[in-house]
């Protein structure tokens, strides 16, 4: 046994070579792959903040440019308000017989004039006097002008313009001109909002700008404006971003893949726009193109590159020459091993030097002067181990058994002596303690063998719903015993579960053991669960209690051969239940947490290679299975099996 471990550590060692190797490879890739991950991570870092601060600047300047044109726009209208024209016709308006025909192309003179794209008058009641944009509106009425008493504080805003078979974003602002009685004549006037407005913009390169118009109730790609002449490819994969911020009006961040290469990905910071009544009219996209971050990843990846492969050459030259002067007494001690290992214990090796190699050479050949010697004692020790092995288990296994039959045994020698009436009385009750006493003796046989005498499943068609139902029938009289923890139980199935190939009195035992399993588990009274479902080609079965769970430690071990949580039980339960889905070629799987319960999971094929085409008939419990409320209530047939 030694010689073999030797021989093991030598030949690892014949291989030291690759080792050393391996262990430059990793240790340099390691290193440059946290220096590349590193630069990477702070360089997209960089890029991102750069990207955030020219973004940042450039919606400072669209807000900037966006007030100065509405500043200038709310000048021109105070300029048409403050001409003296406007006052008189503002003055006529207030008369109870004013003509306001006589004023209805007063808007497009005031437009031209003012190089403005819209001019309304609107009269002190609403009423639209004069139109630029849409002569069509005259006499509507603008009720919204009036809610607003002092309009020439009022800022610019946005407002959405219609015209005659469209409409317009517009950049609006409104004066008013008092006529007198309390009465004032509004003058509504604005600039179209369009990709002119983003030509003012100075972007960096690699950025741009983009204008959604939203006055359309759906996504409309022609309402999507560029600050470039070149427009806009692919306006569509824009649409997502903007129903979202149409459906939340907030400021998002989102990139956009324009196709597949990476180069090609653009981040838009989309920012919403607002009318007067805070209505989403527009929404203002920062494009920042990802190219010269991919680029520079692909070169710092490339460059890592390099230097790994530089580094590994070297790495491969080194580890040759230390191998070289490590192999060769290495290779020596592997020898010796493989004589050791073929029976030769008298073999040595030279030993050179008193370094690490010279250490082991001198353990090598002191193992092989004791190796004999040992060998002889661990042969000798290991039988008397094995020996000493099973007779514990007999004796744990046969001693309660034998006991009773040795005394029974004696009272019946006793009994010799007595008369025929009393030697009857005996030999009838010491019978009777013989056969009861044989019967146990053959239990635990049959318990240590049923594990190895499983049948073959004979495959035939059945309903697994009605399988579990027949086993909660089978126990239902024990679920409500008198005086006991009651145990409920609920059902959980897919009433149109396909018939599977089983083997029914297989799949009842396991099933019944399940169950056994879980009423143990729930002394105080609980709930049993059942659910079936389908996945693919397989049947689901969930079996589950509501006792106190179990440890994940518990759960590795559950389903191995003895081993049992219980105080009594002959651990073998489980190990039969596994035994029989994998016969079936099916799974078993448990959860389980402490405090809630455990599931068992059965997956099993729908349909078997071998089956027979006849449908199964249930296998109905024996009179003799039924529960009984005995001191256990474990139904006699099943005890032995249940874990």
């Amino acid at each position: 046994m030694a010689a073999g471990r030797m021989t093991r550590a030598c030949s690892m060692f014949s291989s030291v070579k690759v080792k050393l190797f391996l262990i430059f490879v990793f240790t340099v890739l390691g290193s440059v792959s946290v220096v590349a991950y590193g630069v990477t991570r702070y360089t997209r870092a960089a890029f991102e903040e750069l990207d955030t601060q020219r973004t940042e600047a450039i919606v400072a300047q669209f807000r900037q440019e966006f007030r100065q044109s509405g500043d200038g726009i709310a000048q021109q209208v105070k300029n048409i308000a403050d001409a003296d024209i406007t006052l008189r016709v503002a003055i006529d308006l207030a008369r109870s017989s004013a003509d306001q025909s006589l004023y209805v192309h007063d808007a497009t003179g005031a437009a031209q004039d003012h190089q403005l794209d819209f001019v309304e008058l609107v009269g002190w009641d609403g009423t639209v006097i004069s139109s630029a944009q849409n002569p069509s509106r005259v006499g509507s009425k603008n009720d919204w002008v009036k809610a607003t008493k002092d309009w020439n504080a009022t800022p610019a805003f946005l407002k959405k313009e219609d015209l005659a078979d469209s409409a317009a974003l517009s950049l609006t602002a409104v004066r008013s001109v008092s006529g007198g009685n309390d009465k004032s004549l509004y003058i509504v006037g604005g600039r179209r909002l369009d990709q002119n407005f983003l030509y003012t913009l100075v972007l960096p390169s690699g950025m741009r700008a983009l204008l959604y118009v939203n006055l359309d109730p759906g996504f409309s790609p022609t309402a999507l404006l560029s600050g470039v002449k070149e427009g806009i490819e692919q306006p569509e994969r824009l649409q997502p971003l903007i129903e979202q911020i149409r459906k939340q009006p907030q400021t998002l961040v989102r990139t956009i893949n324009w196709n597949s290469d990476a180069a090609s990905a653009e981040t838009f910071h989309a920012m919403p726009l607002l009318g007067r009544n805070n209505e989403l009219l527009g929404v203002l996209l920062v494009g920042s193109s990802r190219s010269q971050l991919v680029l520079l990843t692909n070169r710092i990846v490339m460059t890592s590159a390099a230097v790994a492969a530089g580094a590994l050459l070297i790495g491969l030259l080194v580890s040759l020459w230390v191998a070289a002067r490590i192999t060769r007494p290495v290779r020596e001690l592997a020898d010796g091993a493989r004589e050791v290992a073929a029976g030769r214990w008298e073999t040595r090796i030279d030993v050179r030097g008193l370094d690490e190699i010279g250490q082991l050479g001198i353990a090598f050949n002191d193992m092989t002067r004791t190796l004999a010697i040992q060998r002889d004692r661990l042969l000798q020790t290991e039988r008397v181990a094995a020996w000493r092995e099973l007779a514990r288990r007999l004796a744990h296994e046969l001693r309660n058994p034998l006991f009773p039959l040795q005394i029974t045994v004696e009272n019946l020698q006793r009994a010799k002596h007595l008369d025929a009436k009393q030697f009857l009385e005996v030999f009838n009750e010491s019978t009777a303690t013989l056969k009861v006493e044989l019967a146990n003796l053959n239990a635990i046989v049959g318990r240590f063998s049923d594990f190895s005498k499983m049948q073959v499943p004979q495959f035939v068609r059945m309903d697994v719903n009605e399988a579990l139902r027949n086993i909660i029938r089978l126990f239902e009289p024990q679920f409500n015993v008198v005086g006991k923890p009651a145990i409920a139980t609920e059902y959980a199935l897919t009433e149109a579960l396909p018939e599977i190939d089983a083997d029914p009195v297989l799949l009842h035992r396991a099933f019944q053991n399940l169950v056994l399993n879980a009423l143990d588990v729930m002394p105080t009274g609980g709930t049993i669960t059942l659910r079936t479902g389908e996945r693919g080609a397989n049947v689901l079965i969930e079996i589950s209690d509501s006792g106190e769970g179990l440890t994940p430690e518990e759960c590795e071990r559950l389903f191995t051969p003895y081993y049992t949580t219980k105080q009594q039980g002959t651990g073998l339960g489980l190990a039969i239940v596994q035994s029989i889905i994998s016969d079936h070629h099916g799974t078993i799987s448990v959860s389980s947490e402490e405090g809630h319960g455990t599931t068992f999971r059965i997956e099993l094929p729908k349909r078997q290679a071998n089956a027979t085409v006849a449908r199964g008939d249930e296998p109905s419990a024996p009179s003799d299975a039924k529960p009984k409320d005995n001191d256990k209530d474990v139904p006699p047939t099943f005890a032995a099996a249940s874990d």
